[in-house]
């Protein structure tokens, strides 16, 4: 049984610890205490020299007691979403929630609890294992850039969870899709809209006709496009001369995620042409794709992790990114599990107590797992 008591007044002081994204380090000294008192071997790379964030990665390595035994690691993100600076959490009905003018933070302040927590259990039950890695990044909330930028040479592990996702504790997300941004700039030719439009060439008219030929939306099971933002021109009297557009696609196939971004492309650059105006286009990959099968280790063991307190494990396909995405690109087998946190990202945002406990709960039987290789 966990300590319900220790864990919730933990949970209590990380979320009344400042940490927007970009500004961690009060976040990031607290949990380096924390860590070292609980005989963790703690690193913080220099990321943060490349991201501008306020602090790096945090590498935390406690010893194994134990050989033969696989080498597990957890990763959580130290950084949270706007608003997030003074936090006021309380209890009610079981759930802890804010005043409704801040986020809470549990995305993902409740993964590094349950992360602290299951420790200590460990340790307080004085049960063997096996070495345990502590990937805790940075900028998580603005592109995953702390992991994107992680000193791969401190990651020793042989598979690992990413403690980081919505839907109940239970939930294993073991694939993922990968993502690609679009950014275009459509160059036209100004002109007066009443007095000499046919001088003109719409940059609007033509961002519009290419967003009508594209596909977008589902693509199919794997696959998804979005066009999120088009902006330009300048008066309602000019004929815009310039539209930048920013776009998306995501698959959990690498080659159908080539192929949307090429129609995509295809379809701004040929309506261009065919329009006698310049589009000037950037991709950019934002994170791969991972995919795992109940047959691979990672998979295995977080089945066996899941049932043994007591729930039933779900499989599940996820659309978004997350750490997991970076490190698994790594070679090392992560899947990202659900933690119970609920309406993230809003000022209603809540964590249920009992998905807190489960969370640590499965954090410490995820550890006995790696130490039956």
């Amino acid at each position: 049984m966990m300590n319900e008591k220790r864990l919730l007044a933990e949970f209590l002081e990380l979320v009344q610890t400042d940490s927007q994204t970009g500004d961690e380090r009060e976040i990031c000294d607290l949990l380096t205490k924390k860590l070292t008192e609980l005989g963790f071997d703690v690193v913080e790379d220099d990321s943060a020299r490349v991201t501008g964030h306020g602090s790096g990665n945090l590498i935390a390595t406690l010893a194994p007691t134990q050989e033969n035994t696989s080498r597990i690691y957890f990763t959580a993100h130290m950084d949270t979403v706007a608003p997030g600076k003074g936090v006021q959490p309380s209890l009610q009905e079981g759930y802890v929630v804010t005043d409704g003018t801040t986020t809470l933070g549990a995305d993902d302040k409740a993964g590094l609890a349950a992360m602290l927590e299951g420790v200590r259990s460990l340790q307080e039950q004085k049960l063997p294992h096996g070495q345990i890695q502590f990937i805790i990044t940075a900028g998580e909330e603005s592109g995953l850039v702390g992991a994107k930028n992680l000193d791969h040479s401190f990651v020793q592990a042989d598979y690992g969870f990413a403690i980081d996702s919505n839907g109940p504790v239970g939930q294993i997300y073991n694939s993922a899709v990968a993502k690609a941004s679009l950014f275009a700039t459509i160059i036209g030719k100004p002109a007066h809209a009443g007095v000499n439009p046919e001088d003109g060439k719409s940059a609007i008219e033509v961002a519009c006709r290419a967003i009508a030929h594209m596909k977008l939306g589902r693509i199919d099971d794997e696959t998804t496009a979005n066009v999120g933002k088009y902006d330009g021109g300048t008066a309602m009297n000019v004929v815009a001369e310039r539209v930048e557009l920013v776009a998306e696609a995501r698959s959990r196939n690498n080659e159908k995620l080539q192929a949307q971004l090429d129609h995509m492309v295809t379809t701004i650059e040929k309506t261009a042409l065919s329009m006698g105006v310049r589009a000037d286009i950037d991709v950019h990959n934002m994170y791969s794709a991972y995919s795992f099968s109940e047959q691979d280790e990672v998979v295995q063991k977080a089945i066996a992790a899941v049932k043994e307190i007591g729930r039933t494990p779900e499989l599940k396909a996820s659309g978004g990114g997350s750490d997991a995405n970076v490190i698994a690109s790594l070679g090392i087998p992560t899947v990202n599990l659900g933690i119970g946190y609920e309406e993230i990202h809003t000022t209603n945002e809540r964590m249920p107590v009992q998905e807190l406990v489960k969370a640590a709960e499965l954090v410490l039987a995820l550890i006995k797992g790696a130490s039956n290789k």
